[in-house]
């Protein structure tokens, strides 16, 4: 997918996971911060590439890592985000402010890329080190961005306009649900990392 997709599918995920409740504290989130966190996280795991939007303007940053990893390696993986996220919680001093519908917002950013790049048949090693590619192929690079505008588009329209009342055993509550609990218990794994 290409850098103008990922910002745009970006800003469609965001606005569905707000309309949709994805979690309380994105239900009671501000617009403002979510949507831009989303926007400056979404290019970040394409940083292994360093003919990447990103990977261009950070070459010192980018060529390290495509050479560790290569590309759609660690950056495109559940760990890398759970890396990001512990690394953000213990390094960032606690007289900066960052609310949590920021950085719910910067996770679903950095989300949205993957499960993006699952729409394209190369897939992602969401379980890296695993080998496996997780894919949903349905967009094809040799077939320009076209349906890529389409796709972020329709998905932009329902996520504006979907219900607002969803049933309770609907899979958008159910995944509500199970990200609560993550939430939950990497928030008690960081304070006891934190206390020690």
């Amino acid at each position: 997918m290409t850098a103008e997709g990922h910002l745009l599918f970006s800003i469609a995920c965001a606005v569905f996971a707000k309309n949709a409740e994805l979690t309380p504290v994105l239900a009671q989130g501000d617009w403002w911060h979510i949507v831009p966190s989303a926007v400056l996280t979404c290019l970040l795991p394409d940083i292994d590439h360093p003919k990447s939007f990103l990977g261009q303007r950070l070459k010192w940053v980018s060529k390290p890592i495509a050479r560790a990893f290569g590309h759609r390696g660690f950056t495109h993986s559940l760990l890398a985000v759970f890396a990001l996220l512990t690394l953000f919680y213990l390094k960032v001093p606690e007289s900066w402010i960052v609310p949590g519908d920021a950085i719910q917002g910067m996770v679903l950013g950095y989300l949205s890329h993957i499960l993006a790049d699952m729409l394209t048949p190369a897939g992602v090693p969401l379980l890296w080190p695993c080998r496996w590619r997780f894919r949903f192929p349905i967009l094809a690079p040799q077939k320009g961005n076209q349906l890529e505008r389409v796709l972020c588009m329709a998905l932009f329209a329902y996520a504006v306009w979907m219900p607002q009342t969803l049933p309770e055993n609907s899979a958008v509550r159910w995944s509500s649900q199970m990200i609560n609990s993550l939430q939950f218990q990497f928030n008690r794994f960081i304070h006891h990392q934190i206390e020690q």
